[in-house]
């Protein structure tokens, strides 16, 4: 009798770890998620310049006794967490940059910090949040390091620098993180992300499978002309008029060859810089713009159509001009298997309801390089206030979200990465 009492009173001091004591820990660590944000918020660093935010993320997961690496990709930190139990590997990922842009809201923990952006003085602010993405892998971090026993497999924690693109001359973001091994040692098999959505309500998760977001390619023209003055147009040829052809032009590609019924494509252009004074007609002209495509086939079509017309217009005009793009990134790819596998989990941690399928957008995302590599899933979390009429655009100095969302971020991820290990 007195050996069954004892075992009795040992069992019944046995911490259980279930359901209930992991939503026990999702409360406890509400608050800590939106101290972190709101400190990222109010310090933001510029892409390849995250020095301080990598610094609080790497004290953070070393306290937690996660193995960490940082300086990949410049600043990136990159935690490994082994389970208790072998299986597979999973990556979970979240971009830590800031934007160059001056915050004019009024938020008591708004931004004032102040840098220098293409030799152009500018405010500095998480006008994208990334801030939140950051501060909810650190949650996520904290509660799985508590529950190694539930992990049949590795968790890889990628907090990614650059996601917005790495200065000129400069490399960074995700591929330089591939490149640089981050999905191996050990090979992952599966990554995860998600991104806030100032314009979805809090609560509320929105997916698709297959291509979600846009390749995105930055492409520059070069257009040479002949100098002249202003008043004898004749004598010269004129780089501003091949340049407003060109850009009439180019959108004809969109709503005239372009199979829209198929995937939305976009073509803009962002930036002309050409001329010094009013009464010269200037010898060169610069577009800087951007492409944006949801179709490999279609963006091919249109690169081609796109360099044809360049030449051809400005040849017709008496010039000459060059078009040269770059890949910022691919495109977000969600993975057919994986999307069916973890939308059980999704929907638990949720509710069906919450859980909607969206359209796909123009945005552009690098988490796509890690799609070309393993299969992934992103997703957007909501983020705007239930009742709000009008969203705060993403990449506007008026830009927030609704910091009650951000739990729900935390339990996804958490849920999907033991429900992934586990099956």
């Amino acid at each position: 009798m007195k050996q069954l009492f004892l075992i009795f009173s040992f069992l019944t001091i046995i911490p259980v770890f279930g359901q209930d004591n992991l939503d026990q820990q999702f409360i406890d660590i509400e608050h800590k998620i939106i101290e972190w944000r709101r400190d990222f918020h109010q310090n933001p660093e510029l892409s390849n310049r995250e020095f301080k935010t990598a610094e609080k993320i790497a004290k953070h997961l070393k306290s937690l006794g996660i193995e960490v690496q940082t300086g990949v990709a410049h600043t990136g930190v990159v935690g490994l967490l082994k389970g208790n139990n072998p299986g597979k590997v999973i990556a979970l990922r979240a971009d830590i940059d800031a934007l160059p842009v001056t915050e004019r809201n009024d938020l008591p923990f708004k931004s004032e910090v102040k840098s220098t952006f293409l030799n152009t003085e500018t405010g500095v602010m998480h006008a994208c949040g990334h801030d939140t993405h950051t501060a909810i892998l650190m949650g996520v971090a904290e509660i799985l390091s508590k529950n190694k026993n539930k992990i049949n497999g590795t968790v890889k924690f990628i907090f990614q620098p650059a996601e917005e693109g790495p200065p000129p001359g400069e490399k960074g973001g995700a591929a330089l993180m591939i490149k640089e091994g981050v999905l191996e040692n050990p090979k992952v098999d599966a990554i995860f992300g998600l991104h806030i959505g100032s314009g979805i309500p809090v609560n509320t998760i929105k997916y698709k499978t297959e291509g979600m977001m846009a390749a995105v390619e930055r492409f520059v023209i070069n257009v040479k002309g002949k100098q002249t003055h202003g008043s004898q147009p004749w004598s010269g040829v004129d780089p501003i008029l091949i340049s407003a052809k060109i850009i009439d032009g180019l959108q004809t590609i969109i709503s005239r060859e372009a199979k829209l019924t198929d995937e939305a494509a976009v073509i803009t252009v962002g930036k002309i810089t050409s001329g010094v004074r009013f009464n010269i007609i200037p010898e060169t002209a610069e577009m800087i713009g951007t492409l944006r495509t949801l179709n490999p086939d279609m963006k091919k079509l249109i690169i081609r159509r796109m360099t044809e017309m360049t030449e051809t217009i400005a040849k017709a005009y008496g010039g000459k001009a060059t078009i040269e793009f770059q890949n910022n990134t691919a495109i977000t790819f969600n993975n057919v298997a994986l999307v069916e596998q973890m939308l059980p989990t999704m929907k638990k941690v949720a509710g069906e309801s919450n859980v909607q399928i969206m359209k796909a957008t123009t945005g552009g995302e690098d988490f796509s390089f890690f799609q070309e590599v393993v299969p992934g899933f992103f997703f957007y979390l909501g983020g705007m206030t239930p009742g709000n009429t009008e969203a705060f655009p993403h990449h506007t100095p008026d830009f927030k979200i609704d910091e009650s969302g951000l739990l729900l971020g935390v339990k996804t991820l958490t849920q999907m990465t033991l429900d992934y290990l586990k099956n």
